[in-house]
């Protein structure tokens, strides 16, 4: 892989930690504590995303939701089937901040990251991440993380506002918000589709193999220090 890296664009569920963290602790939390969202409804922030849940449920149901509960129902409904849609990340990430401000969350990373994160922020390689996550969910697990705060070592974050992770256009967008040509920045993740999107895009990629990823790319790596040595070849 060329030297000529200037970004590495990072992933984080199955790439930088864990999918079970995710979906065995982050996702419960969240459904057992939803109700403290009707304690926030003065919150610019809640108002916004409750307005966008109402909006979605119009359009796409053709279904007018009234009440602050019908809209903790949909929300529930769209937690349990894993919808990757901006108001609810939102959401699961103002519950998710007061948990790891309580000290009850912690970010869970695989054990080289930290390491490999501040080798290449040494070496002047921009890092970013791009999650379907909301930003504030991605900052809380890096800023809370079991190693400490990695925030510092991060210049950019995108989710879903900027684009869905499948398409080619939202890596277009990235690349001219890092203000870098696409082929300077690596896209790391562990799903095929992704990297198809990132790479039609003209960025460089590679599927991050963690313990039960299937490999479904043509180049992959099993860690981050293995990634390492592709930038070094």
């Amino acid at each position: 892989m060329s030297k000529n890296i200037k970004c590495i664009l990072t992933d984080i569920e199955g790439t930088t930690t864990s999918v079970s963290y995710v979906y065995d602790v982050l996702f419960p939390y969240f459904k057992q504590n939803i109700f403290k969202l009707l304690s926030l409804t003065e919150n610019q922030e809640v108002i916004d995303a409750f307005s966008q849940v109402k909006e979605i449920v119009a359009t796409e149901e053709g279904v007018s939701i009234e009440s602050n509960e019908q809209v903790i129902e949909k929300l529930l409904d769209w937690a349990n089937s894993d919808r990757k849609i901006t108001p609810l990340k939102t959401l699961q990430g103002i519950i998710w901040k007061d948990g790891y401000e309580q000290g009850i969350l912690k970010g869970h990373v695989y054990e080289e990251v930290p390491e490999v994160l501040k080798e290449w922020y040494q070496k002047g390689i921009t890092l970013s991440v791009f999650s379907s996550g909301s930003v504030t969910a991605q900052k809380l697990i890096f800023g809370y993380s079991l190693y400490g705060d990695l925030t510092i070592y991060f210049s950019n974050y995108f989710d879903t506002s900027t684009g869905m992770k499948r398409d080619i256009d939202t890596y277009s967008i990235i690349a001219k918000q890092v203000q870098l040509p696409s082929e300077q920045i690596l896209f790391l993740s562990d799903i095929k589709q992704e990297l198809e999107a990132a790479e039609a895009a003209g960025m460089k990629t590679i599927q991050i193999l963690r313990q039960g990823t299937e490999k479904g790319w043509y180049q992959t790596a099993k860690d981050f220090k293995e990634v390492s040595t592709y930038l070094d070849n």
